[in-house]
């Protein structure tokens, strides 16, 4: 495959035109998001066909035909890993690409590990090694080198490939009905991310009543203005172990929030008076307005049903090809105990993650089954890669 590069708007421009028709566009890029509020683009890389591109945002003055052209419908999109190419679509225009087709969701459905990094697909669908040359560039840095945009350029060269071997699998396992449900699933959680309460993130503030969490969620929003205004990574602007203090000291006096230890740093006293009137404004909030409590189960038999349970999915999943931390974590096994265990229904409007659609076929079913006593474990094979077998048990033994 030949390559081009792509540094002026009427390049862009010729780019756009002959992608307009193309059946199938692959994209990735390279951004740096260490610095700043919101990762910087630093190169977008595209493969069509037998054609290869290097987009350079620093020599074209707006990227957005390009993510115009990437939403419009008729292609298909082909991604690795997508998030922040998704990202950086729904912010330029406010539609995601069409079509999307994430690789490493597809690869993980079909039995490979999830997420699986790019050289990973590449040895093993193709039985290649990718290049880890430029693992450290700064993006940033003009002119790049040719063995820096190669090095780019690799991370979509396979793309159209790892689609058409994915795509067989899926069609093979008949899991293409699974991959769509889950592919709308995964766009929409990317893009609620990005409004939703994502305060609840903090670190450590899982344990804070109703009113420290108003604090945190207050001084949150405080952190996100001032991080945007000053173009800095929110972390930079003030550490999530320093909000969970202000939290816990719950007071808006401007010498009890400096007297917390990490405070010393010159933009932070400056920006004190501005954290106690969010920690005021939190504190005035009537009970009825304060945010809800998580609830953090501690039964020990339910932390044991975890355990057992969570070993038995990932058995599942082998037995099943789909990778287990694509279909569920151990805190979701929890929430189907919890959910069955306290007589849950069929009609309640918020099933947990494992209760509802593909997951429920794969290993929802069975683990409760499991919990119902209509399924026995034993070992099967210790010395196989899929030791453990599930075997029903006769009606007259089920408990009830």
């Amino acid at each position: 495959m030949s390559h081009r590069i792509v540094a002026t708007q009427s390049g862009l421009r010729e780019l756009c035109q002959q992608l307009a028709d193309a059946p199938q566009i692959c994209f990735d890029t390279e951004f740096v998001s260490e610095h700043t509020y919101r990762p910087e683009l630093c190169l977008v890389q595209v493969a069509w066909g037998k054609d290869l591109a290097a987009i350079d945002p620093f020599g074209c003055d707006d990227v957005t035909p390009f993510w115009e052209t990437i939403v419009r419908p008729g292609h298909e999109t082909v991604v690795h890993a997508g998030r922040q190419e998704l990202l950086f679509c729904l912010d330029a225009v406010g539609q995601p690409p069409a079509q999307l087709f994430d690789v490493q969701v597809a690869a993980g459905m079909v039995g490979f590990e999830y997420p699986a990094g790019y050289g990973t697909l590449v040895n093993k669908l193709l039985g290649l090694k990718a290049s880890k040359g430029e693992t450290r560039t700064d993006w940033r840095q003009r002119p790049l080198s040719h063995a820096q945009i190669e090095y780019a350029l690799e991370d979509v060269r396979h793309l159209a490939r790892f689609r058409e071997l994915l795509g067989e699998r899926l069609t093979r396992l008949n899991r293409q009905a699974w991959f769509e449900t889950e592919m709308t699933a995964w766009q929409t959680d990317i893009d609620q991310s990005r409004t939703s309460d994502r305060w609840r993130r903090v670190a450590g503030s899982s344990g804070l009543g109703g009113r420290g969490l108003a604090i945190v969620r207050a001084v949150w929003h405080w952190r996100e203005e001032e991080a945007f205004r000053r173009n800095r990574p929110v972390k930079q602007i003030l550490r999530d172990d320093l909000i969970v203090e202000i939290a816990k000291r719950k007071s808006a006096d401007p010498r009890h929030i400096g007297a917390i230890r990490g405070m010393e740093r010159g933009d932070l006293k400056r920006a004190i008076p501005e954290m106690a009137d969010a920690v005021k404004t939190a504190l005035d909030l009537a009970d009825h307005e304060l945010p809800p409590t998580v609830r953090l189960e501690s039964n020990s038999h339910l932390t044991m049903l975890g355990q057992f349970l969570s070993s038995a999915l990932g058995s599942i999943c082998q037995q099943a090809e789909v990778a287990t931390s694509l279909v569920g974590t151990p805190s979701d096994v929890r929430d189907l105990i919890a959910w069955r265990l306290n007589g849950a229904t069929e009609s309640e409007k918020e099933l947990p993650t494992l209760a509802t659609g593909w997951r429920a076929e794969v290993v929802g079913h069975l683990l409760e089954d499991l919990l119902a006593g209509k399924v026995a474990v034993r070992i099967k094979d210790p010395s196989s890669e899929q030791p453990l077998a599930f075997e029903r048990m006769p009606i007259s033994k089920n408990l009830q």
